[in-house]
C-alpha cells in the first residue's frame, strides 16, 4: 500500500522560551514491510542541531530553541510503501544484542497481575501463546484515552483496566519478558477509520520468536501489524521510541497540538490531539 503521511507538531508559549531541546524520532527507515520513497522534516522557530542513528537504529534529530521563541513548528512528511507480512518483521539486526530486550524498565516491570496473566495463557507454541496474550490484553485493558500518561506502568494499566496503545504495548512486553522472550516497543503510524479521541501516533509490541524473528502484536486492536502500519522507532519501552520528547528551561506555559494525516490512494484520514 502506498501511504502519504504529514505529521505536524506545534508548541505555543505564552512567554519567550529561555531554552528548549527536542529529540525527534520522526523518520521511518526502509526495511521489511516498508520502503520509504521520500521523507522530509521541516522546522520553524527552532534549529536542527544534529542528526544521527541511535543505539536502536532509530533516525534521530535534535532541535533547539532559545531566546525569544514563542512558537515551534515541526512538520514530518513523506511517502512510504508498505507490505502486509502478517506482523513478521524478521531476523534481529543492529548494534543492540538480542538479550538486552529481556531487560526490565520502570514502565515494563512485571507485578502480580502480569504474573497471573502469564500463568493463565494457553497455546501449544510460543506463537500461539503470544496470540492468546494479545487477545487477553485487548479484553483486560479497555482503550480509554486520558486515563493514563506516558509514565504509567504496565502493572498500573492492568490494575486500572484501561489505557491507550502505549499501555497495551508495555503490558505485552512485560509479560513476554517474564516468559524469557525478548520484546521491544514500536512507535509509528496506523491508518485506520476516523474515530474520536484517537492518539496522535500509534504503538505496538514485537517479540522475538524462534524461526520467525521479530513478530509484531498490536493488543490495542487485537491484530498483528499489516500494510496499514508504518514503523518510526523501537526500543525497550516508550522512553526509547517516543516520536517527540524533550525539555525546556523557563517558566513559559506550553500549549501542544499534534495533527497527523495519513492518505492511502489519495484518500486522507486525520488524527489530531491538542
Amino acid at each position: 500500500m502506498r501511504l502519504t503521511i504529514t505529521h505536524t507538531t506545534e508548541y505555543r508559549y505564552d512567554d519567550p522560551v529561555q531554552f528548549s531541546l527536542q529529540r525527534l524520532r520522526l523518520t521511518p527507515v526502509s526495511g521489511p514491510a516498508q520502503t520509504v520513497q521520500s521523507w522530509n522534516i521541516a522546522v520553524d522557530g527552532a534549529k536542527v542541531e544534529a542528526g544521527f542513528a541511535d543505539q536502536f537504529g532509530n533516525q534521530t534529530h535534535l532541535v533547539s530553541a532559545e531566546g525569544d521563541a514563542h512558537a515551534i513548528s515541526i512538520v514530518a512528511s513523506g511517502i512510504v510503501n508498505t507490505e502486509d507480512r502478517a506482523g513478521v518483521f524478521g531476523p534481529h539486526t543492529g548494534f543492540v544484542p538480542l538479550w538486552l530486550y529481556l531487560r526490565e524498565t520502570p514502565r515494563t516491570k512485571p507485578g502480580k497481575l502480569t504474573r497471573e496473566l502469564v500463568k493463565n495463557l494457553t497455546g501449544e507454541s510460543e506463537l500461539a501463546l503470544m496470540h492468546d496474550l494479545m487477545a487477553r490484553l485487548h479484553e483486560q485493558i479497555a482503550y480509554k484515552p486520558g486515563t493514563t500518561n506516558t509514565e504509567t506502568t504496565a502493572e498500573q494499566a492492568l490494575e486500572a483496566g484501561s489505557g491507550v496503545c502505549q499501555d497495551h504495548a508495555h503490558a505485552f512486553i512485560a509479560a513476554a519478558r517474564l516468559m524469557d522472550l525478548p520484546a521491544r516497543y514500536v512507535s509509528g503510524y496506523l491508518m485506520m477509520e476516523a474515530t474520536e479521541d484517537q492518539a496522535a501516533t500509534h504503538a505496538w509490541a514485537e517479540v522475538h520468536l524462534p524461526g520467525l524473528g521479530w513478530v509484531g502484536f498490536d493488543a490495542a486492536n487485537n491484530i498483528c501489524p499489516d500494510d496499514r502500519y508504518i514503523r518510526l522507532a523501537t526500543g525497550l519501552c516508550y522512553a526509547d521510541a517516543a516520536p517527540v520528547s524533550g525539555m525546556r528551561i523557563g517558566k513559559a506555559g506550553e500549549d501542544l497540538s499534534v495533527r497527523i494525516t495519513v492518505s492511502p490512494d489519495g484518500q486522507s484520514q486525520t488524527q489530531s490531539q491538542s
